[in-house]
């Protein structure tokens, strides 16, 4: 009898099915049948199913609209005019699904868990300046009597060639169908196996919604932090409803102003900060409020306590800036300079950055750019290139005086660095702020609610220490209010 020999020290290893192996358990569960609908790749993802065995039991159709007008006519015109977008790959996975069940009988049928896998992806173009983006998704049954449920992704490309775009295609495909029946259950896992035989640098994820039965206590906000947080994508963000978007599509073009902070919680001195340099922002020449967009950020480095992410911390946060009508953004983005570095990807327009004084402060400090070969004056290139502006909010000082550009402190050898912007333009102090609130800290609010402490409601806009009772976030605890005014 042969056994398996382990040996002292030795590691488990995850065992990861290979492609095929995938293919082939999807293909030999009599149960499982759909359709593939591949726009713009060609037949990436079908064509493992194809080739390893036993396909007849699981394909019931597949099909590449390659041309234009044929994808018109056969899943209708798209309002922009565009092929590679979120709702053409919705339309695709409805009509499919709407056909199969059009199509075959359910009393011919009646354990089949019919799906629709479909993708509408532009790969790299012929003078590689653009690298290829795609959307992804699945429709799928998990029992036949069941609603569907629906995996839908945003892919970019990172690699430079065609062929090895389609092949990455092809095998991320593969992986999603495959997770979506075998991993439902622990999405946070399904999601680290869609790179299973891929690497970061071919592919990145940077939008990703579940909904269906399946998925009914799924946080799509959370999944989005698993992306940013497993390094497949460097920056995520939502909309006020707490949806994710994708962020190309809301950042193209548009003047954006930027708030960095822990929003630990969301504070007065953070809206007066963000009411009046908006004010300013949309006085500035060629911004005008139809096309600005106003993001929070949280940066991931201020979300890991202990090393870890805490997340519900996270969504705490979140939840609280939504509320407040707030787009909000999570990164991996430590320094400033590659925030703004982002979001040029998108736009050619005005960017602005709120901050608070100490924040300015820290952004002297060369610590946090001895890894750049062009140190602190490469950073400050990529940072104030442009149109970039800082609107500063000042600070009390430790003997009570009030801190603006005009007498801050930065070290020494930045003093020269420092007057150059500020002679330039590029800092501008937020006057008309609020005195009464300068001694709002968001950590002594967190201290207080944690404490048990009472008084610390008048520190936050409006409406928010409510939410923050109700749903008993970053740790409130009525009891131990109780037992403080007792």
């Amino acid at each position: 009898m042969d056994t398996e020999i382990k040996l002292k020290g030795d590691r488990i290893i995850e065992q990861i099915p290979s492609v095929k192996d995938k293919a082939l358990r999807i293909n030999l569960n009599e149960n499982i049948y759909g359709t593939f609908a591949e726009i713009g790749a060609g037949q990436e993802t079908v064509r493992h199913f194809f080739r390893s065995g036993g396909s007849s039991g699981t394909i019931a159709k597949a099909m590449s609209a390659y041309d234009k007008d044929f994808s018109d006519a056969v899943y209708g015109i798209e309002e922009d005019g565009r092929y590679v977008t979120e709702s053409r790959l919705k339309k695709m996975l409805s009509h499919e699904v709407n056909l199969i069940e059009k199509r075959l009988s359910r009393e011919k049928h009646p354990n089949k868990m019919f799906f629709s896998y479909a993708n509408t992806v532009a790969t790299i173009d012929f003078a590689k300046q653009f690298k290829g983006h795609g959307w992804v998704g699945i429709s799928y049954q998990i029992e036949p009597d069941e609603d569907y449920n629906e995996i839908i992704l945003h892919i970019r490309f990172k690699e430079t060639d065609v062929r090895l775009q389609q092949e990455t295609l092809g095998i991320l495909g593969v992986n999603l169908i495959y997770g979506a029946y075998y991993k439902y259950n622990d999405p946070k896992r399904l999601l680290r196996y869609l790179y299973d035989h891929l690497d970061k640098d071919q592919l990145e994820i940077d939008t990703i919604n579940f909904s269906g039965p399946r998925f009914a206590d799924v946080d799509n906000r959370l999944m989005s932090l698993q992306l940013v947080k497993n390094g497949m994508t460097d920056a995520v963000m939502f909309n006020p409803d707490g949806k994710n978007i994708l962020p190309a599509a809301i950042l193209y073009k548009k003047n954006i102003l930027a708030f960095r902070g822990s929003f630990r919680p969301v504070t007065k001195v953070n809206m007066d900060m963000y009411e009046k340099s908006l004010k300013m922002f949309l006085n500035e020449n060629k911004v005008n409020k139809e096309n600005t967009l106003v993001i929070f950020e949280i940066t991931l480095s201020n979300l890991r306590s202990d090393g870890e992410i805490d997340e519900r911390d996270f969504m705490d946060r979140a939840e609280l800036l939504c509320s407040l009508g707030q787009t909000v953004m999570i990164s991996n983005f430590q320094e400033y300079y590659k925030v703004v570095e982002y979001f040029a990807n998108y736009t050619k327009a005005r960017m602005g950055l709120a901050m608070g004084v100490n924040n300015l402060v820290d952004i002297f400090d060369e610590k946090y750019y001895r890894h750049l070969s062009g140190g602190i004056l490469e950073a400050f290139g990529k940072l104030f290139y442009r149109d970039m502006k800082v609107f500063l909010y000042p600070m009390i000082g430790e003997n009570g005086e009030i801190i603006t550009s005009e007498n801050l402190k930065v070290h020494p050898r930045m003093k020269e660095l420092y007057k150059f912007f500020k002679f330039n333009g590029k800092v501008v102090d937020i006057n008309d702020y609020d005195p009464s609130i300068l001694e709002v800290f968001s950590r002594e609010v967190l201290n207080m609610i944690n404490q048990g402490k009472m008084g610390w409601e008048t520190m936050l806009p409006s409406g928010i220490a409510e939410i923050i009772k109700e749903h008993q976030l970053f740790g409130y605890d009525p009891n131990k209010v109780l037992k403080e005014t007792n």
